[in-house]
């Protein structure tokens, strides 16, 4: 018996790292999965691994840019498993770059997909959860706002920072009707990570020696097992917080 058995879990980016992580957990302690991401063959991947583990998962397109597709892919997984319990906001385009670089077109992007794509996510699923006595969202931000230099980051930070403001005032709203929202910042050795160390390794470098525990987090076992909690009846009282999953690094205030 899991944790989280019988619950229904829509999760975008979930075809790899830290979405797929996410799904992975869940599916162990019995949750269903709507596993949503742009590239189906990506999907299948983790469908099929979930289903290996003798879980239960379905692919779900969606464009978190377009707002018919996040209504088509809500619809999708209520259609699917019948409702939503859980829906965990992960994937996002966060633009990097100093002040002067950054476009307003790619600030703009950044934030279609961030905030954006957050709110219109949490808005489609909010009836469903009501419906249904209550719920729980992550959204997943960014330590970056808190880093020791934000230069190259600022972009990055706006993104992420609308979307624990956006998840701060979910909680206090929704609350009422048992939906839970929190916000989780994670270090989580994904595709998207790997790229920045390939194309920073010096700084790479120095981001892992100034994590008190000294590693990146693994998707499925360190973000993922921490997010199963975090949606689950043994959390039921924590909403409005930001967790930072990132071995000890940043210092929120």
């Amino acid at each position: 018996m899991g944790k989280l058995d019988g619950k229904v879990a829509l999760i975008t980016g979930a075809g790899q790292g830290v979405g797929q992580g996410v799904a992975l957990a869940l599916a162990k302690e019995g949750a269903h999965i709507a596993v949503a991401g742009r590239t189906e063959s990506k999907l299948v991947v983790t469908c099929n691994e979930i289903t290996e583990r003798g879980g239960r998962a379905e692919p779900v397109l969606m464009d978190i840019a377009d707002a018919d597709s996040i209504t088509a892919a809500v619809a999708r997984t209520v259609e699917l498993f019948g409702g939503v319990d859980i829906l965990i906001n992960n994937a996002s385009l966060n633009p990097l770059g100093n002040i002067l670089d950054i476009t307003p077109e790619r600030l703009a992007d950044g934030l279609t997909s961030g905030p954006v794509a957050t709110l219109r996510t949490m808005q489609a699923c909010y009836p469903f959860m009501k419906e249904r006595g209550g719920g729980a969202i992550i959204n997943m931000v960014s330590s970056v706002a808190v880093r020791w230099d934000a230069a190259g980051y600022g972009g990055y930070a706006a993104v992420k920072e609308s979307v624990r403001a956006l998840s701060r005032a979910a909680s206090c709203e929704w609350g009422v009707d048992g939906i839970r929202v929190n916000a989780v910042a994670p270090h989580a050795s994904s595709p998207g990570l790997q790229r920045w160390a390939d194309a920073r390794p010096e700084e790479a470098a120095a981001f892992v020696a100034g994590i008190p525990l000294r590693r990146i987090g693994d998707c499925e076992t360190d973000i993922g097992t921490a997010v199963a909690f975090l949606v689950g009846p043994d959390a039921a009282y924590l909403t409005g917080a930001t967790i930072p999953l990132d071995g000890g690094q940043s210092r929120w205030g």
